[in-house]
């Protein structure tokens, strides 16, 4: 056999082992077929994570909160965190690198309640279309759609809907370019 053969038999043995390990770990984690754990992934307070097929997975990616977060098919996330109060979708084929995505504010505005526990006022959910690509040290707040074919520029804080095909930038954000067709 190949030697290119062997060591790919091998990395999907690898990734196999892996998949079966973090589903023993984190009995609300569903794993699609061919899921890629290159780095670690960590749940914690009860989230419910289910990850679409052949999505891979790099450095750590945290997941935290109560909430439900479905992530389609053939994604990356590199070093993403994912605070989920509420739902969070991420769809096909996107990209989230070093970001966070939040859908909770954790405190109310309202002066006279802002030491009062969260309510359902402070939560709301974030759907984030296809082929999304979310940059380095960006923020999604609660309540966003981010729209299908859309770009999220690096440190950019996204406080309201990103409409398909732009590109986003800035603090608030702003659209700096149209993906014409």
């Amino acid at each position: 056999m190949p030697r290119q053969g062997v060591s790919g038999a091998a990395l999907r043995l690898a990734f196999a082992i892996k998949r079966r390990w973090y589903r023993l770990r984190y009995p609300r984690l569903r794993l699609g077929r061919d899921v890629q754990i290159r780095g670690r992934l960590r749940l914690r307070r009860g989230v419910r994570v289910t990850i679409g097929d052949r999505t891979r997975i790099n450095k750590l990616v945290r997941f935290a909160g109560p909430g439900e977060v479905v992530v389609g098919a053939d994604c990356l996330l590199n070093a993403t965190w994912v605070g989920c109060w509420d739902r969070i979708t991420i769809d096909d084929r996107c990209l989230l690198s070093d970001c966070q995505i939040v859908d909770n504010t954790f405190h109310n505005l309202d002066p006279a309640r802002r030491h009062d526990p969260p309510g359902p006022g402070t939560r709301s959910p974030i759907v984030i279309e296809q082929n999304v690509w979310v940059g380095a040290g960006a923020l999604v707040l609660k309540g966003v759609r981010l729209g299908r074919d859309s770009v999220v520029g690096a440190a950019t804080v996204v406080r309201s809907d990103v409409p398909p095909r732009v590109v986003v930038i800035g603090n608030p954000q702003q659209i700096v370019k149209r993906f014409d067709g």
